[in-house]
């Protein structure tokens, strides 16, 4: 339900994808994502087990938030982890300069694509 209610926001706020590629993670292989998926034309696409390398940009994101913030810090409670996700992400797609897409931020790269 959860990766559900992250995906119809995520819709809300941009647009609804045609594909989702994931790797097999319980929460990926459910029956109600699969029926979710249905409901919304929108293809699942797994990536073969054991394969983390054809799914590469999250591959390389997760890395990045490990080694940014994630294993610098001790966190008290989830509450705290969240708190410190959602400023650390608006920082990553806001301010820092990101190199793969000619050194401009996300945010920089989704206003010149529209």
């Amino acid at each position: 339900m959860r990766v559900i209610r992250a995906l119809n926001q995520i819709i809300d706020w941009r647009v609804q994808p045609k594909r989702i590629r994931s790797d097999n993670g319980p929460e990926y292989i459910s029956e109600l994502l699969k029926a979710w998926a249905e409901n919304n034309d929108i293809i699942l696409d797994f990536i073969q087990p054991g394969n983390p390398q054809q799914n590469g940009y999250v591959e390389r994101y997760n890395r990045t938030v490990r080694y940014d913030w994630l294993a610098q810090f001790i966190f008290k409670s989830i509450e705290q982890v969240q708190e410190h996700a959602t400023r650390w992400l608006w920082t990553y797609n806001n301010e820092r300069p990101n190199m793969a897409i000619g050194g401009i931020t996300p945010i920089q790269k989704r206003v010149l694509a529209a």
